[in-house]
């Protein structure tokens, strides 16, 4: 299983904050739009703590991006570093 430091998990968090912050969305925003106090959000972007599937979408769904492209790209990086 892959930890918060996997280049896999980073790839995953660095999408994320990337998109959020291109669309000028700040944490509490996000944070706000999913019902969740900005920790959560600041938690999850500095690694200390883990994503799971369901809320990666729903992030994904707030923030306007593709999950399924994220996952792919995923998939393709995990596939060059093995």
């Amino acid at each position: 299983m892959a930890s918060i430091y996997s280049e896999e998990y980073q790839l995953v968090i660095k999408e994320l904050k990337s998109a959020r912050k291109a669309r000028g969305i700040t944490q509490v925003e996000l944070a706000d739009a999913l019902g969740r106090p900005q920790s959560f959000i600041a938690k999850i972007e500095n690694g200390e703590r883990r994503l799971d599937v369901v809320e990666f979408m729903h992030m994904a769904r707030m923030l306007g991006i593709d999950a399924a492209g994220i996952i792919e790209k995923l998939g393709k990086d995990v596939r060059s570093i093995r």
